[in-house]
């Protein structure tokens, strides 16, 4: 009995992705006269909540870039910007099955999740490290064996803590969480020993917590992970406009200017600085744009 719903969600997702392919999201968003653009609500400085409860960031700034060149390209006097939450478990299968359709925030681009959606030229490269307190006095992943770690459900950071917690016998209990804010709060809260995240939204957390100066971040990078604007699979009109749009940022000067706005200025609420320079890694990705999956091609 218990199949039932499954079932049935199964078969409106699948009607629900047909239908949005065989439209088309650039037909779609031409009748509507609207676009609709997934944000979070803590992925500081990518995509988050204001005091306002409007989201901004890096991530969102592209998107709204995006947005403006679609309205152009479709030659529409006007384009009304929906804005729909998302989290880590839901922003897949959201742009999938046509309700969203740029999802803007903190997304790894990879292979596995290239059979579902696709990826717009990568705008950000990060590593997977660990946040703790200091007083913890952790450094590495064997520092960990029979502790109790946390990390974010739906993301590729908690699929590589399982994978290494088995291949290496660490015996770590591995928790989950349903956002940042929240695993965070189990570390500080000793319900755990360290969270494991990309490095720079848990600079982010650090950095807005009470006590910035008692939180340290791991040295050891364990994964290389690209992020990328995710858009719907299988619409190759809609992706040549989303990626012309992200390569003519990166090509006009837009993307550096955005890249310094939220990476290394005072930035809302709370005037912090993330103080993170550009990378190599993000330079030659501006130089030469990619969407692939592979992090050997961004080493």
């Amino acid at each position: 009995m218990k199949l039932m719903p499954f079932v049935l969600a199964a078969a409106v997702t699948v009607i629900g992705m047909g239908a949005a392919h065989a439209e088309g999201r650039l037909d779609k968003i031409k009748a509507s006269g609207e676009i609709t653009l997934g944000y979070r609500d803590a992925s500081i400085p990518f995509s988050y909540l204001d005091d306002h409860q409007k989201p901004i960031g890096y991530s969102m700034d592209i998107c709204r870039n995006i947005a403006a060149a679609v309205k152009k390209d479709l030659k529409l006097a006007s384009l009304k910007i929906k804005e729909v939450p998302v989290t880590s478990s839901t922003r897949i299968p959201l742009v999938a099955n046509g309700t969203v359709d740029l999802s803007c925030g903190s997304a790894t681009n990879n292979a596995e999740r290239q059979q579902q959606v696709s990826f717009a030229p990568t705008t950000f490269v990060t590593a997977t490290r660990f946040a703790a307190l200091k007083s913890s006095k952790l450094k590495d992943l064997a520092d960990f064996k029979g502790k109790t770690v946390v990390s974010v459900s739906g993301t590729s950071n908690l699929r590589w803590l399982v994978q290494a917690n088995s291949e290496q016998k660490l015996g770590m209990k591995i928790i989950t969480a349903k956002d940042h804010p929240e695993a965070f709060l189990t570390v500080e809260s000793g319900r755990a020993s360290a969270f494991f995240m990309d490095d720079i939204l848990l600079a982010g957390l650090v950095a807005t917590s009470h006590k910035p100066a008692n939180w340290m971040i791991s040295k050891t990078a364990y994964t290389i992970e690209p992020y990328g604007i995710i858009q719907p699979k299988g619409d190759p009109a809609f992706k040549a406009a989303v990626d012309t749009a992200v390569k003519t940022m990166m090509k006009d000067g837009t993307l550096d200017r955005l890249y310094a706005k939220w990476f290394t200025k005072a930035i809302p609420p709370k005037n912090i600085n993330m103080n993170w320079p550009m990378t190599p890694e993000l330079k030659k990705v501006i130089a030469h744009p990619t969407d692939s999956p592979d992090p050997a091609v961004y080493k």
